[in-house]
């Protein structure tokens, strides 16, 4: 069955969180067959108007909507909220779209970034698709066509998170505290366990009985289930950095054949929504701020040899968190649905 010319009723819940707002824009940029928008918040938020395409929408309550009707729920509102309501939507014949982690380790939801592992949104018996988390989002369309051809073995992977990950309190205590710092005013931590202007924090979400950070082990998990492999070893360090739009990751990998960086480079441009941006000049790189805020690519450059291993590559990998990080990836995966998948 063609569904081209079909609309849908779609849901959003978190329609007014900072990545609620963006899957909107997104809808609208990409022209998402909308017949039907409805807005899902919390009782706090319920009463508010959103633009869409030039037009108010109300925000409903998500305590007292029933979902009957929806064709496609998108949830970005925590995983609090999606552990209570996406079966709920889910049961009422919704396809949902889950953003939070509550169901991304679960066998019979698939976890799936469109470009990388799209086949598997087809099989959902619980109604529900998982979108990852977005430090291995942004990894996954560079690794997977290096590890189709190569075979990774390894991976160690530090990542330099932008304060947009922690929601809009993140980006309002970065902005507070470099304003009041460079006032010669005293700075008091509230969403971060530390002074994050002029800063680095090495502490993502909480810690876990081994010493990583749950931040950390999602790398692991989730690189193993999208790309099939449970063999793939992964060493993450999730780190919190000044910075308000981009996630950058310093990627190392080791291969099961030797992969030189002219085939890496080659295999990248081809590898759909990702950018090469990799000359040895000054500027010759992505960088969170100058290549990924606003954009949908995953930028990736300082492709080089790890002269340290015979079979390692290094890699620079940036993409904006909330984009591809997370809204598009799930407007994607509603285009998926939409098409039949």
């Amino acid at each position: 069955m063609s569904n081209q010319n079909r609309s849908f009723t779609v849901a959003i819940v978190g329609a007014t969180g900072a990545v609620g707002e963006t899957m909107l824009s997104i809808l609208a940029e990409r022209d998402f067959p909308v017949g039907k928008l409805v807005l899902l918040a919390s009782a706090r938020s319920a009463g508010t108007q959103v633009d869409f395409k030039g037009e108010k929408v109300d925000v409903l309550d998500l305590e007292t909507f029933d979902p009957t009707g929806v064709d496609i729920a998108l949830f970005s509102a925590g995983g609090s909220v999606s552990k209570e309501y996406a079966p709920k939507f889910a049961a009422a014949g919704a396809v949902v779209i889950d953003n939070s982690s509550t169901f991304r380790y679960d066998a019979d939801v698939p976890l799936v970034v469109s470009e990388v592992n799209p086949h598997a949104a087809k099989n959902r018996p619980r109604g529900i698709i998982a979108n990852p988390n977005c430090s291995t989002m942004q990894l996954m369309p560079v690794l997977a066509p290096i590890h189709r051809e190569y075979g990774i073995e390894r991976i160690n992977v530090a990542t330099y998170q932008s304060v947009s990950g922690a929601g809009r309190s993140g980006l309002e205590e970065l902005g507070r505290q470099t304003a009041q710092l460079l006032a010669f005013q005293d700075i008091e931590p509230k969403k971060f366990q530390a002074q994050i202007a002029f800063n680095l924090i090495p502490h993502i979400d909480e810690f876990l009985a081994n010493g990583y950070t749950k931040e950390e082990m999602k790398l692991v998990w989730e690189t193993r289930k999208i790309l099939e492999d449970d063999s793939i070893q992964v060493n993450p360090t999730a780190v919190r950095v000044p910075v308000f739009y981009g996630h950058s990751e310093a990627v190392n990998i080791e291969t099961k054949k030797k992969i030189s960086p002219e085939q890496a480079r080659e295999l990248l441009r081809a590898a759909p929504g990702v950018e090469v941006v990799d000359e040895h000049k000054a500027g010759g790189y992505p960088t969170p701020v100058t290549h990924a805020s606003g954009r949908d690519p995953v930028f990736v450059g300082r492709i080089r040899e790890d002269f340290s291993h015979p079979r390692g590559l290094n890699l620079w990998v940036v993409a904006d968190n909330i984009r591809k990080g997370a809204a598009l990836n799930a407007v994607q995966l509603a285009e998926l649905v939409a098409n039949g998948g």
